[in-house]
């Protein structure tokens, strides 16, 4: 279980499973993008593809046994994790499979570094379209903003201590995870005040939802139609993830291919497993 310090000091986890051709995960969860995640998907590569890939599990900053400076979240630092990741391990290349904002990384690694990635699955790809709002993305961060203004952070890591998932107990905020584990760092942001931290929170939502790039947030619908990387993609069916951002990757991309909105009903799972493992062994390089 090995862990690699990024370029701004971030300590990056993440596990090895399996071998065979890297095959690198990027969790879904939103600010809790971390191995454990994948455990509550209806697909889980981990166990499904093992077998036949070298699987790199990472938790992203702020989540999991990662652990980051005090600062907004950045797509460049991410991509620079991600990257990190990567050389640790000793891997040029590697397939990609995400989830949710996973899809976003994975967008952004590959406008980033395309050399590094030789194919992608991208399953529930957030985005904005007609049928929701910036406020579906940014309400998470209501909660933690509100009680730090009504009860200072005393009470925000109040509420880390009890539950620090972020995605299930908002009102802990987004560094919840390591005011939880770290006491010094819980006490650098009981020092901030509760504007100070408020206005990070902002600029933490504002670098992980960066609204005013739809409809993928991380690159733009013109790159997106030139994405060098062969695209699996299962477009999802919810207001974080709408069917239309899935199907218009699948439209507009080169070398995309969809797969359908209910690719994961009882019915057509073991068809759908059986497809993300036919497309990752195609694009092996040779």
């Amino acid at each position: 279980m090995p862990d690699v310090t990024s370029a701004d000091g971030a300590v990056i986890h993440y596990e090895i499973f399996g071998s065979g051709y890297p095959l690198l995960l990027i969790a879904p969860g939103g600010v809790n993008s971390e191995i454990g995640s994948w455990q509550r998907s209806i697909i889980k590569p981990i166990e499904l593809l093992s077998d036949q890939f070298m699987i790199i599990g990472m938790d992203q900053r702020y989540a999991g046994k990662s652990v980051a400076p005090l600062k907004p979240f950045s797509y460049d630092d991410a991509v620079n994790d991600i990257l990190a990741v990567l050389d640790h391990a000793g891997i040029e290349r590697a397939h990609v499979m995400g989830g949710c904002i996973g899809c976003a990384y994975i967008w952004r690694l590959i406008h980033d570094a395309p050399d590094r990635v030789s194919a992608a699955v991208g399953q529930d790809p957030v985005g904005l379209d007609h049928t929701n709002s910036p406020d579906v993305f940014y309400r998470m961060f209501h909660e933690t903003m509100r009680l730090a203004r009504a009860e200072g952070l005393e009470a925000v890591v109040e509420a880390a201590m009890e539950n620090p998932l972020f995605v299930m107990n908002n009102a802990a905020g987004p560094f919840a995870r390591r005011i939880h584990d770290d006491p010094e760092f819980r006490q650098e942001i009981l020092d901030m005040g509760r504007e100070r931290y408020v206005q990070l929170v902002v600029a933490f939502r504002d670098g992980i939802w960066p609204v005013d790039n739809p409809p993928y947030f991380t690159v733009s619908e013109e790159w997106m139609r030139t994405c060098p990387a062969p695209l699996l993609v299962i477009p999802g069916n919810d207001p974080f993830h709408p069917t239309s951002v899935g199907q218009q990757i699948c439209a507009e991309a080169p070398n995309a291919r969809c797969l359908d909105v209910d690719a994961r009903s009882d019915e057509k799972l073991p068809r759908t497993i059986e497809t993300i493992r036919e497309f990752l062994l195609a694009n092996v390089p040779s």
